[in-house]
């Protein structure tokens, strides 16, 4: 009950203070804190704990020299410092939660309702990401950090930002294929010119060493991931939504992003075909796209809708709800993963650092 509860109070804090924008920036650094430390200092919490683990006892044997000859080589060389300074292993969490957590809170501030941006951000993607998967939650962070400079039309930056993700997580390079309309909001010439550039970056990353690895993870493996449909449904919707109810009124409002939230819509529905090919590499792409996704719904009362504004702009808090009740509390995998929840905030219980 202790994550639906969080959720409940989380909206109901966006609600009591939808008018007031001065206390809701204030409150808005409250909640992002807060979530950085029930995120960063879990115990035994995620099922990541042992996994990375492993992970970090490997890294002890990292030699320096070939960080640039091996995949992620940021998040192994934040392995190699920790074990090198003799730090205990939830640190791992901890920097990795404020990589996320910094990247959020970029892309929170460009928001018309940064506390509805992050309260719907939590239910699904904070702890499915940082609090299980720190890897990506990791990359998610720089990636809502490369959003934005593709928002302000800096393709140089964005290429930064992806390649620093990708470091942590090979996924994200895949937004690489984004630069060639960068630099601009993209018309239908715009669109099919960078398909056409990108053809040959679709097809390096397609027979490098990564697209192996990744389908060898992903796709050759056997292994579904629990739930995805339902997250990956959930995002295709969205993103039909978008283009059939919100697409014209999107670009009188907000012109500046409407290239970046059109192609994460269609992105969105590219997401369901995955599902297809591989549950895993499906969700685990859809992840990124979540914080386009909440864009949307946070910005669903700044729309001039003629009717029915407020029920509007109430769903996607009233739909996330629903599916977040009905995970955590039917989900197998959420009862193993995260309940109880812990913290060594005020020390290790047992003085073991790792639990496992």
């Amino acid at each position: 009950m202790l994550y639906l509860s969080l959720t409940c109070f989380g909206f109901l804090l966006r609600y009591a203070f939808a008018d007031q924008r001065k206390a809701q920036k204030q409150i808005y650094a409250v909640v992002l804190f807060s979530c950085f430390l029930f995120s960063a200092f879990r115990y035994r919490v995620g099922c990541d704990w042992s996994e990375y683990y492993v992970q970090l006892v490997i890294s002890a044997d990292l030699d320096w020299s070939t960080l640039t000859n091996i995949r992620e080589p940021i998040w192994w060389a934040m392995l190699s410092w920790i074990n090198a300074n003799d730090l205990p292993y939830p640190v791992v969490n901890v920097l990795s939660s404020a990589v996320f957590f910094l990247g959020v809170n970029v892309l929170a501030r460009r928001q018309p309702d940064p506390l509805g941006f992050l309260v719907l951000l939590f239910p699904i993607l904070i702890i499915n990401m940082p609090m299980s998967g720190m890897r990506q939650g990791a990359a998610i962070g720089l990636i809502c950090i490369a959003f934005t400079a593709f928002m302000d039309r800096r393709p140089l930056k964005f290429a930064v930002w992806v390649v620093l993700a990708a470091g942590f997580h090979a996924s994200a390079i895949i937004f690489i294929l984004l630069l060639p309309i960068c630099t601009g909001r993209y018309t239908r010439g715009r669109l099919i010119l960078a398909a056409v550039l990108a053809l040959p970056g679709a097809y390096v990353l397609g027979s490098s060493e990564t697209a192996a690895l990744l389908t060898d993870r992903y796709i050759d493996n056997g292994i579904d991931s629990a739930g995805a449909a339902f997250r990956v449904g959930i995002l295709g919707l969205s993103g039909v939504y978008f283009f059939v109810f919100l697409r014209r009124k999107w670009f009188i409002v907000f012109p500046g992003d409407y290239s970046l939230v059109s192609i994460g819509a269609v992105g969105m529905a590219v997401t369901v075909l995955l599902v297809s090919v591989s549950t895993v590499i499906g969700d685990r792409i859809g992840y990124y796209l979540i914080p386009i996704q909440t864009m949307i719904f946070a910005r669903l009362p700044f729309l001039p809708f003629q009717r029915n504004a407020a029920l509007r702009s109430a769903v996607p808090y009233l739909g996330l709800l629903i599916v977040f009740a009905v995970w955590s509390q039917l989900s197998w995998h959420f009862q193993q993963c995260y309940i109880p929840y812990r913290t060594w905030i005020f020390g290790f219980p047992g003085g073991d650092p790792v639990g496992s």
